[in-house]
């Protein structure tokens, strides 16, 4: 037991947390033509992966930020409560996938030239999913695809203790539905304006809410910020975020075995298009590997499961099927 002078280890805090989810047997991968033993591509097949394109990126990108314009101008054109009522929604999901576009630059993967997926990926996209436009989400998600569950992890407490009652589940989603967990996400942001060890990522959180807010204004509309941006952030992005993050880590442990550290969920039309956009549903592919592009992610998990690293028995039929397991208690 730990005690003051015996402080307790990260790996009984695993043992003792994680690991609800893990599959019972998985065996060895003795690796094939195309993947080492832990599954990683070999250098001719990563090479091919690696290719990034630039055009159809910047086009995504382009799309990206231009769904969110047209939404709140076909808003703005109706001029009626159930036309908001209706977007809102929509709005989560519109920004669940700047978000997703955030990640990709964040692993320096959505344009070839360093400085321009910076610029574009980390600090515009970071700051228009609600971040400061700095490089500190790069920095700890680096963290997380270097060791997961280990002790520089940052959402820890997030994939811990699955399977949970289903009450759990539900109060954590009514926290995520009624505002709680962007209220507490946020907190550090609005105080930090006040104190001088935080008031850079304060301020810079601040100065990109002010410019999304002066869009709102330059269109005639700044009190549809709240409701067309605020509000979908705090309402519907952080119940998809949720749902997404316990079905890439929920349950799973610390290992060298990325089987054991994430889920493969087969992939659906609607689930592309709402929850896991630009290929991060491929979500163990991408811990595979995570130098591989979204776009090229498709093929190395098809090889993956081809070659035997990535089997039936560790593959989850469907989202919901995978939340219900989350959920048995």
């Amino acid at each position: 037991m730990a005690t003051e002078t015996q402080p307790r280890s990260h790996d009984s805090t695993v043992a003792e947390m994680t690991g609800g989810m893990v599959p019972t047997e998985i065996p060895p991968f003795a690796g094939s033509d195309r993947l080492r033993t832990d599954g990683r591509p070999r250098p001719e097949f990563r090479t091919a992966l690696r290719q990034i394109p630039n055009v159809r990126n910047a086009i995504s990108v382009t799309m990206a930020l231009a769904l969110p314009v047209l939404v709140v101008l076909a808003v703005a054109t109706i001029g009626r409560w159930l036309a908001i009522a209706l977007a809102i929604p929509v709005m989560g999901v519109l920004q669940n996938r700047l978000f997703i576009l955030h990640h990709e630059g964040a692993h320096r993967l959505l344009f070839s030239r360093r400085r321009l997926n910076d610029v574009i990926g980390v600090n515009l996209l970071g700051w228009l999913a609600f971040g400061t436009g700095t490089h500190a989400y790069r920095r700890g998600h680096a963290n997380h695809h270097r060791d997961e569950f280990g002790p520089k992890e940052p959402d820890f407490l997030l994939y811990s203790f699955y399977p949970i009652a289903k009450t759990s589940m539900l109060r954590k989603l009514r926290r995520d539905a009624t505002g709680v967990s962007a209220y507490r996400i946020l907190k550090p942001r609005l105080t930090g304006i006040v104190r001088r060890k935080y008031f850079v990522n304060s301020f810079r959180f601040f100065v990109g809410q002010a410019a999304v807010l002066a869009l709102f204004w330059a269109g005639g509309v700044p009190w549809l910020y709240v409701w067309l941006w605020v509000a979908p952030y705090v309402f519907v992005y952080q119940v998809l975020n949720r749902l997404r993050s316990v079905a890439e880590h929920g349950g799973m442990t610390r290992s060298s075995d990325r089987r054991e550290t994430s889920h493969h969920v087969r992939q659906s039309l609607a689930a592309r298009s709402i929850l896991v956009p630009f290929g991060v549903g491929y979500h163990l592919a991408h811990h595979v590997d995570s130098g591989i592009p979204f776009r090229a992610l498709p093929k190395l998990h098809q090889a993956l499961e081809e070659d035997g690293y990535i089997s039936e028995a560790i593959t989850w039929p469907s989202y919901r099927s995978l939340w219900k397991a989350l959920a048995r208690g």
